[in-house]
């Protein structure tokens, strides 16, 4: 794609064949946010990011381990991506207490699928902790491969409301977590998803602190963004941090129209949108992989 503007790092597929899995969790997060997501067929997700000369990062997750409940197979994923190249990236969904499987899963994912990372992992819903050291052979297996890693970071709109949250512990889901997985991995590249709350300060630090650490700005609309974040984003971490819409949750044209009012520098709104993800994910102007 001729001069890209932007990349978003974080988008959701919501086509027919995504929405058929974990129904009642979608439903309640609809609920939840006040908004019936629409079923939108993947050719037209892509003309939405065509048209505005952007690319998008598929992200998938699955909590199978925990519910029992099928996900969204990493194959459809890679479909997806093998049928719009100029527009899509994807990462691929793996279970970390799964073991040995979710090591082997996540090599099949580059192997196999040309997924470029793993992500979304949301351990608020999956139920580890990142920094558990029986987790060390798969953030190894990551670091060595050269593939980026995107965490759920803070509240969780999964489970909101409902008794018992549906079973989603927040606790898991604390930045500061991430913290050793960072310091024991230095070639790990790991993005912690969406401001956070209300552990923003703990994501702040661990990105300023640890450079392989990289924070999307995904999920929240920028109007609510706090000063505190809008102050290291201009000042502190420009080039840490990743536009994110975490789509359908934000549409895209809403999420740009809002972090351009915040008035941050242009050089800043460059970085957040365009360069720092050209970097991160090893891509040329254009879109193209020339490697991270």
């Amino acid at each position: 794609m001729n001069g890209l503007v932007a990349v978003d790092m974080h988008v959701h597929l919501a086509d027919a064949r995504a929405r058929s899995f974990n129904v009642a969790r979608k439903q309640a997060m609809a609920a939840y946010l006040g908004t019936e997501r629409p079923t939108v067929p993947v050719a037209d997700l892509a003309a939405v990011y065509r048209e505005r000369r952007m690319m998008a990062v598929i992200m998938n997750t699955t909590d199978t381990a925990r519910t029992g409940e099928p996900s969204l197979p990493n194959d459809y994923v890679a479909e997806v991506v093998a049928a719009h190249p100029d527009v899509f990236l994807g990462f691929g969904a793996v279970d970390p207490l799964l073991g040995a499987a979710a090591v082997d899963e996540a090599v099949r994912c580059q192997e196999e699928l040309g997924l470029v990372g793993i992500g979304e992992l949301n351990a608020a819903r999956q139920h580890f902790r990142p920094d558990d050291p029986a987790l060390r052979p798969l953030w190894s297996t990551l670091e060595e491969r050269g593939m980026p890693v995107l965490f759920h970071g803070g509240y969780a709109a999964s489970g909101s409301g409902t008794p018992g949250g549906s079973g989603v512990k927040l606790r898991y889901a604390r930045p500061v977590y991430l913290d050793d997985v960072a310091a024991e991995h230095p070639r790990l590249r790991i993005v912690c998803a969406h401001p956070s709350w209300p552990w923003e300060s703990e994501a702040l630090a661990v990105a300023q602190h640890k450079a392989n650490v990289y924070l999307d700005l995904s999920g929240w609309a920028p109007k609510y963004f706090s000063a505190e974040l809008v102050r290291y984003v201009r000042s502190r971490i420009p080039g840490k941090v990743l536009f994110g819409t975490d789509w359908p949750v934000l549409e895209v044209d809403r999420w740009m129209a809002e972090f351009t009012a915040l008035g941050l520098p242009d050089e800043v709104v460059r970085r957040v949108v365009l360069d720092n993800a050209l970097t991160f994910l090893g891509l040329d102007a254009d879109g193209r992989r020339t490697g991270a």
